[in-house]
């Protein structure tokens, strides 16, 4: 490790320590100032040390702000040197609960107070928000009430930053309704407040009321925007989140969108298969001089393959440093190969993750199970099952209904039941589900039977449940047995979902429903509709014409 500034150093011998106490502020506080990593910030350290101004807490509180905030810190060291002080002040207690509260965890920080309150050190407004993030990461609800206690004992519940942290600690910890409540005994909320209570509605589902304070906010900023539009990707409202992004980049203000930003409209081209507009974000993001992140690489891969453009998902995987990669962008790829059919691609990229050395979650061996249901690889998916138990990761109802899947599609019913018995846990309605396809497609009448009749006891409003067991006795010929599951449906009031497609025309998401006619070109799109059946028709009967000449 190298010396830092070692010609200043050499000219602050022991003696020198009278002139430090008059002059040590200004020269430390410079090297703290430019201080760049730990080991540097030790060597710091020593200095003081050496120079007997370690427990001078206006120093030591610069040193702990990098050591404890910063992301280079290191918060195990602060803590050390927090512990080595006689008398540590407000801002220090402040900052090590800041450190704490922003770390993987943030328990400490209830510990600190609690030695804040014992040693008699008061507290300030900017104690409280830290604690109340602390309750919010952890989802502790009763101790964020206790902290709030403490906020207003102290008279700091009129505090802009605590108001809107108490907000974003009720909302995080699933009570909306008390979150509300502080918005509306502020008496003039700011943007902060207005946002936490915005993004509250919207990670506790409640989107109505999400959107009607979004619209009636004074100003909105990329956070106000990026709340919203998450939201609604986190809903299932693809559509409306692909609006808001529209709509965030029209408005006069124009908020420039950010990485959480475009991590969601890129969840949401996924998920309608917008290709057009996740393309167009792309360039965006490649004109605008984002950083390309691993969470945006892994949604631009996610988006690619999911729209049907695995080539240029692979094109962004590659791009990426492999030292840089993590298991997600790993198992993004992974996963976009297993839906594109290609299971030795998948499997093959499995192999090349093992060798840079990234370790496979349950994800991971989802993606390979899946990789395995497309390509119609047995043998390998019994491996990779074997191996997710034998590293010690528990398999989900997920894992299991891949293997029942490939085993089913090969045949081995005998198998596949077997393994369904031997389920840990009950099985789910999507394991159920893979056999019963299987029993249809291999003949399996009366297993498939039995399994479909447990089925609709366990699902009996999903309409796929009735038309799975019809379509066992509609193989058998049992055409009597087919329509009582109809005509079950009915008395249930069960309603066949009609079939949805979209299809993305010019940037524009339009979804076509089954005889539905309420697109303002239905008549147009019928009409080619009918041509197009009729061209198909003709085609196939020349085809039949050419082999009757032959």
């Amino acid at each position: 490790m190298g010396e830092l500034y070692p010609a200043k150093l050499m000219l602050l011998p022991p003696f020198t320590r009278p002139f430090l106490h008059q002059h040590h502020h200004h020269f430390f506080v410079s090297l703290l100032n430019q201080c760049k990593s730990m080991a540097q910030l030790k060597q710091i350290h020593a200095q003081l040390t050496t120079h007997g101004v370690s427990n001078d807490n206006f120093l030591i509180s610069k040193l702990l702000l990098f050591s404890a905030v910063s992301d280079s810190g290191d918060i195990g060291y602060s803590l050390q040197v927090f512990d080595s002080l006689p008398f540590p002040n407000t801002f220090i207690y402040n900052t090590l609960i800041r450190g704490f509260s922003r770390s993987k965890n943030p328990n400490p920080s209830f510990a600190l107070y609690n030695q804040m309150l014992r040693s008699e050190v008061p507290s300030d407004h900017l104690t409280y928000p830290f604690l109340v993030k602390s309750c919010a990461r952890l989802a502790l609800l009763r101790l964020g009430l206790s902290v709030h206690c403490h906020v207003a004992k102290n008279g700091h519940e009129l505090d802009p930053f605590v108001q809107s942290s108490l907000i974003h600690m009720y909302a995080s910890c699933g009570d909306v309704e008390l979150a509300r409540r502080v918005f509306d005994e502020i008496s003039r909320p700011n943007l902060a407040s207005w946002n936490a209570l915005v993004d509250g509605y919207a990670k506790c589902g409640d989107l109505v009321a999400a959107r009607d304070l979004f619209d009636r906010m004074p100003e909105r900023d990329v956070v106000s925007w990026s709340a919203m539009i998450d939201g609604y990707v986190k809903g299932g409202e693809y559509r409306e989140a692909l609006a808001m992004s529209e709509m965030m980049g029209g408005v006069d203000f124009r908020p420039r969108a950010n990485e959480v930003t475009m991590v969601s409209v890129l969840c949401a081209c996924a998920h309608l298969g917008a290709l057009d507009k996740g393309r167009r974000i792309h360039q965006y993001l490649k004109e605008n001089g984002f950083c390309m992140s691993l969470a945006l690489s892994t949604s631009l891969i996610d988006m690619y393959a999911k729209c049907g453009a695995i080539h240029e998902a692979l094109g962004v995987f590659h791009a990426v440093p492999v030292e840089k990669t993590d298991v997600l962008i790993w198992n993004a790829v992974i996963g976009g190969l297993a839906m594109h059919g290609m299971g030795k691609e998948s499997v093959e990229m499995f192999r090349r993750m093992r060798n840079v050395g990234v370790i496979p979650d349950e994800i991971t061996y989802l993606g390979l199970l899946s990789a395995c249901v497309h390509g119609g690889l047995v043998d390998e998916a019994w491996n990779f099952f074997r191996s997710l138990e034998s590293q010690g990761m528990t398999p989900h109802v997920e894992h299991y209904a891949c293997l029942v899947d490939v085993l089913g599609r090969a045949g081995r019913i005998e198998e596949a039941y077997n393994l369904v018995d031997s389920m840990p846990v009950q099985p789910s309605a999507s394991v159920l589900g893979a056999l019963v396809s299987s029993c249809r497609a291999h003949g399996w009448v009366h297993l498939g039977e039995v399994l479909g009749k447990w089925l609709v006891e366990l699902e009996p409003h999903h309409d796929g449940r009735y038309i799975g067991l019809s379509n066992i006795y509609a193989v058998a010929r049992r055409w009597d047995d087919a329509k009582t599951m109809r005509e079950a449906m009915e008395k249930r009031g069960v309603k066949k979902v009609p079939g949805c497609s979209e299809i993305d025309v010019d940037g524009i998401i339009c979804r076509f429903i089954a005889h539905d006619k309420a697109h303002p070109q239905s008549t147009e799109i019928y009409s080619m509709l009918i041509l197009i059946t009729l061209q198909m028709k003709m085609e196939d009967d020349s085809i039949i014409q050419e082999a009757l000449a032959i």
